[in-house]
């Protein structure tokens, strides 16, 4: 991504904001999060918008990280309907049976320990990749894992926020 604007940006900026908000719910469950850009705006470029949301990102009480990370389906298991979930989780999708059913139970451990998702930017990740991560990650504590979460999730929302900004993408438009 450039540090140039975009149309997008330009259309997330001069938007309603209840559709730019509505738009970036689609990037992070986060009403926190979300509210936090929207007042920011305009911005100049793309770059400081994925600044501003680094920075909001980074800022998430407990609470609001929790509820962004709960936006998020398990990996292995893409939300119905939700193409963002479907394109990130691509690589579980040419996974074996095995390493599909290992994730499943490894996400099930994962959440009773940590009580949340596990997060991690899948996009551009195997199903191998994915699944020894998860695998790795249980033996950490709850702060080392929330810190882990949250570098994660501002992963997650810069690539969705890029995405969102690329001239005629249907949710810059608010479609």
């Amino acid at each position: 991504m450039t540090s140039t604007s975009t149309p997008g940006l330009a259309r997330f900026n001069t938007s309603p904001g209840s559709v730019a908000l509505a738009a970036l719910h689609e990037v992070c469950a986060s009403p926190a999060w979300g509210s936090e850009l929207l007042a920011r705006r305009p911005y100049a470029t793309v770059d400081s918008l994925l600044a501003a949301s680094d920075t909001a990102t980074g800022a998430l009480a407990d609470a609001d990280l929790a509820e962004a990370m709960a936006g998020h389906p398990p990996i292995g298991r893409p939300a119905p309907g939700d193409p963002a979930s479907s394109r990130e989780q691509r690589g579980m999708s040419d996974a074996s049976d095995e390493v599909r059913a290992e994730t499943l139970e490894l996400n099930l451990a994962y959440q009773d320990t940590f009580g949340h998702v596990f997060l991690i930017c899948a996009t551009g990740l195997s199903g191998e990749r994915m699944r020894d991560a998860l695998k790795a990650r249980l033996r950490n504590t709850p702060e080392r894992e929330r810190a882990i979460a949250r570098t994660e999730l501002g992963k997650i929302n810069r690539i969705r926020l890029a995405r969102l900004m690329e001239a005629g993408h249907p949710v810059a438009e608010g479609k």
